[in-house]
């Protein structure tokens, strides 16, 4: 006997920052507030009349992705049926085949012209962007793109929901207990964001294992990575201020224990 499983899919009446479109009818959303409806399994974002004519499978048409880097990372992964988005993939592929030793990486920004270069470049052309050293031989060029689509994402790697419990748990002293404090707020990530995460996560611990050569420990990435990760959800100018050494913190954790955490 077969059983019938139906995939709800939770659809609400979302307030954009910024300018957004539709992700069906590729127009324009108006408004201040309430300007379309956000799917809340893989972040496609619409009119409210559209809605209903998008299908449930959660699967966006990628003639309707106007652009790789700012789209959620959800909807972007779903899109091209991929695990990650292809800027992490193929960036970070690119970095470990030529750049692990370079001294400063990650903390040295590439020419930013080129840095805006790469990421039109992923805008119009996807997973058929040549960022090879042929075009880019610069390797801090592809890192600083990178880090500026980490940065750009609606919802941070480290998404809202999350974000409360990791600043908690980056304060408990307990090694055990804040451990198991980080397993519990990372079950909170949506399964692409964790997945991209994981990723990450364990290309830095990478990094870290060459700082002979590169002089990056996990200090000092937690430092780049942790406003690059993730942001504090409206909260004020001074609570977001004190939340940044726990940001770091919480990345620093991450790196050290990746193959425990993921």
């Amino acid at each position: 006997m077969l059983a019938l499983f139906v995939r709800l899919v939770t659809r609400m009446v979302h307030t954009f920052r910024g300018p957004h479109w539709c992700e069906h009818c590729a127009s324009f959303m108006w408004g201040l507030m309430a300007q379309g409806v956000k799917c809340a399994d893989c972040g496609v974002n619409v009119h409210k009349q559209c809605s209903s004519l998008v299908p449930n499978d959660c699967r966006p048409n990628l003639r309707h992705i106007r652009k790789v880097y700012s789209c959620d990372l959800t909807t972007l992964v779903n899109a091209y049926n991929t695990a990650r988005p292809m800027v992490v993939d193929m960036c970070i592929r690119e970095i470990e085949s030529r750049g692990l030793k370079s001294e400063g990486l990650y903390r040295v920004s590439g020419f930013s012209d080129s840095v805006e270069e790469v990421k039109m470049a992923f805008d119009k052309d996807g997973e058929n962007t040549d960022i090879s050293g042929k075009v880019y031989e610069d390797i801090n060029i592809i890192t600083s793109a990178l880090k500026l689509y980490l940065r750009d994402l609606p919802v941070p790697v480290i998404s809202y929901e999350a974000y409360p419990r990791l600043i908690e748990a980056a304060k408990i002293t307990d090694p055990e207990k804040k451990l198991e404090a980080f397993r519990e707020a990372l079950a909170l990530l949506p399964p692409s964001h964790k997945e991209t995460l994981s990723y990450l996560m364990a290309h830095l611990k990478r990094v870290t294992q060459n700082e002979k050569f590169n002089l990056m420990n996990a200090e000092n990435l937690a430092i780049i990575f942790g406003p690059t990760l993730m942001h504090a959800p409206n909260m004020d100018a001074i609570t977001a201020l004190n939340d940044i050494r726990y940001q770091r913190q919480v990345v620093e954790v991450l790196i050290k224990n990746e193959d425990v955490l993921f």
